[in-house]
């Protein structure tokens, strides 16, 4: 564990967290239950995810993404023994059996199935967007994921990043929470206070700070 890079992205996300709740307070409405930090795993970047997700802060989540992996459940199984250890929020990628099978709190959803969302009403739901016209088709989630905030690898690698100033609008514009996903570091998750961000979510960054030595 790199304890100077967790400090730094617990503290940022916290700040946001808390941020967002203040917000839906002034505004009369409840504040948003949902975790800080999220990371999201990768079959490549993070092989062994439970030992990441087993050092995560308490109340942080974890959106497991298999990819068909053929050891899909054995790893999700780990992971909401990991999650639960720690009081967190464990999500599917994309996969309704995968979750039920684990026992996971609900599921995550690419951009391009945004529209199932309404059909797990008992469940938690976020999905990642990158635009604004995705993010307004969000309405019915518990939260998006908007990337690339910054230059990012993965599968945003080819789309331009949104900046921070880019992201903020965005988030200006969103009626459900979001969280802030691609490039973010310990090197500049800070500039993202102040940027309407409920939480943030990450890959390597996440691995690289919480996963074992």
């Amino acid at each position: 564990m790199n304890r100077s890079a967790a400090d730094i992205l617990w503290e940022v996300a916290s700040v946001l967290a808390r941020d967002a709740a203040d917000v839906s307070r002034a505004a009369g409405r409840p504040p948003p239950n949902l975790p800080p930090l999220l990371f999201f795993t990768d079959p490549r970047r993070t092989p062994r995810p439970w030992e990441t997700a087993a050092r995560l802060p308490a109340g942080s989540g974890v959106v497991f993404r298999s990819f068909g992996a053929a050891d899909a459940r054995e790893t999700g199984l780990r992971l909401r023994e990991a999650t639960r250890r720690r009081d967190g929020l464990l999500l599917v990628g994309l996969d309704p059996d995968l979750a039920e099978a684990v026992e996971a709190d609900g599921v995550h959803l690419p951009e391009r199935a945004l529209g199932q969302a309404a059909a797990r009403p008992s469940w938690r739901i976020t999905g990642a967007v990158h635009s604004a016209e995705a993010l307004a088709r969000a309405e019915s989630l518990d939260a998006a994921v908007l990337s690339p905030v910054f230059v990012a690898g993965g599968a945003s690698a080819d789309r331009p990043p949104l900046d921070v100033g880019g992201f903020s609008e965005l988030v200006r514009a969103a009626t459900v929470p979001v969280y802030a996903l691609g490039g973010i570091e310990a090197a500049n998750a800070r500039a993202l206070i102040g940027s309407g961000a409920c939480g943030l979510a990450g890959v390597s960054a996440i691995q690289a700070a919480f996963g074992p030595d």
